[in-house]
C-alpha cells in the first residue's frame, strides 16, 4: 500500500489526459487557450503509457483512477485510453470528469470501455448565466447527456464552483433540482490560482456557510468510502439527490487525502498546489511498471502535510486546467 509519512494512504489517482480545454469558465480560463496551442496539448501520455502508469499504481493499492483534464474528451483516443485502465484488474472504479461538451454522443462508448462514474460540470442551471460562465451555449447538450448516463445506470455526479457573483442565488434552484434528479451536487469552494487572484477575492464562498443550511434542513452525513474524492457528502430522505461539498479552506481538509495526481505528460504531483511536479515520463516510456511504482514509493516521502492555500501560496498551478481541479 502507498502510504507517506504521516499515515494517508493513496488508493485514488487523478490523471491528466491533456492540458487543454475548449470551455473558457471565468473562474479557470477566462481568455481560452491560448492562440497557437495543439488540441492535444504539449506531447500527452500515449495509450501504452497510460496502461504503464495504472499498472504500477495499481501495484501500489490504487483502486480508483479518474481520467480529467483540461477536457479529456477532446483525446480522440479517449475510449483506448478508458479501456487501457480498465484493463487492470485490480482498478475498481473508472471515472472521468468533463465539461459535458459531447456527451450525448460519446456517453454509450465511454460506458462499453468500462466507464462506471462520471462527473459532469454544471455551474448553473440558468441557460444564459450557464453561458456567461463557461462561454458556451451547451447546457440543453449537458443535460440530456446527464440523463443519458443516468439510464446507463453510471454513478452520475454534478460539479458546481460557488461563484457569489454567478450562482449563490440559484441555490434553491439548484436544492428544487436534486430533489427529483439522483445525482450527487457537489458544491466547490472556489480556489485561487496564479491567474485568478481577482476573482478569487470578489467570488470566493466558504462551503462552511452552505453546510450550516443543510445540517439546519436536517440533512445527514454519508459515510465515506475509502477512495472516495475529497467532497463531504450529505442526504436528506426527501430527496433523490445528494449534496457534497468541497471546501479546501476548512479545517483539516488535507488530514483525510487519499489522491495523487498525474500530469497529461507524466508528471507526479503530490498535491493540487504543490510547487512542482516530479517527472516520471522516462520511466513510464520505458514500460516497467516495477520500476516505476519503485519510483514513486521514493518520491510520496516528500508529500507535504497539507497545502497552503490559507497563506495565499497556489504553488505551479496557474489554473484548474492543468491538473483538472
Amino acid at each position: 500500500m502507498l502510504q507517506d509519512r504521516f499515515g494517508r494512504r493513496f488508493y485514488y489517482l487523478r490523471l491528466s489526459v491533456t492540458d487543454i480545454c475548449n470551455y473558457r469558465c471565468n473562474y479557470c480560463l477566462p481568455e481560452g487557450i491560448g492562440c497557437g496551442r495543439s488540441l492535444m496539448g504539449e506531447n500527452p501520455l500515449s495509450v501504452p503509457e497510460v496502461a504503464t502508469l495504472v499498472r504500477a499504481f495499481a501495484s501500489l493499492g490504487t483502486e480508483k483512477v479518474r481520467l480529467t483534464g483540461g477536457e479529456p474528451s477532446l483525446r480522440k483516443d479517449l475510449v483506448p485510453l478508458l479501456e487501457a485502465v480498465r484493463a487492470s484488474e485490480r482498478i475498481r472504479r473508472l471515472a472521468i470528469t468533463t465539461n459535458g461538451y459531447r456527451l450525448p454522443s460519446q456517453i454509450d462508448a465511454w460506458h462499453r470501455a468500462g466507464l462506471d462514474q462520471i462527473n459532469i460540470s454544471i455551474d448553473s442551471l440558468d441557460p444564459a448565466q450557464f453561458r456567461h460562465i463557461t462561454g458556451h451555449n451547451r447546457l440543453g447538450t449537458t443535460l440530456q447527456g446527464l440523463e443519458r448516463a443516468l439510464t446507463l445506470g453510471m454513478t452520475t455526479k454534478v460539479n458546481a464552483v460557488l461563484l457569489r457573483q454567478y450562482n449563490l442565488a440559484e441555490l434553491d434552484n439548484f436544492l428544487a433540482w436534486i430533489r427529483e434528479t439522483p445525482v450527487t451536487l457537489r458544491f466547490i469552494e472556489l480556489m485561487r490560482t496564479g491567474d485568478n487572484r481577482a476573482f478569487f477575492a470578489s467570488n470566493h464562498v466558504a462551503g462552511s456557510d452552505i453546510e450550516t443550511l443543510l445540517l439546519r434542513e436536517g440533512w445527514e452525513q454519508v459515510i465515506r468510502s475509502r477512495d472516495a474524492g475529497p467532497a463531504r457528502e450529505y442526504f436528506h430522505a426527501d430527496y433523490a439527490g445528494r449534496i457534497g461539498l468541497i471546501t479546501p479552506y476548512g479545517k483539516d481538509f488535507c488530514a483525510s487525502c487519499n489522491r495523487l495526481r498525474v500530469s497529461a505528460q507524466g508528471k507526479l504531483h503530490l498535491c493540487l498546489f504543490a510547487d512542482q511536479g516530479f517527472e516520471m515520463r522516462e520511466t513510464i516510456a520505458a514500460g516497467d511498471s516495477e520500476a516505476l511504482a519503485a519510483h514513486i514509493r521514493v518520491l510520496i516521502g516528500g508529500k507535504a502535510a497539507g497545502h497552503q492555500l490559507h497563506e495565499g501560496f497556489t504553488g505551479a498551478t496557474r489554473n484548474l486546467a492543468m491538473l483538472g481541479g
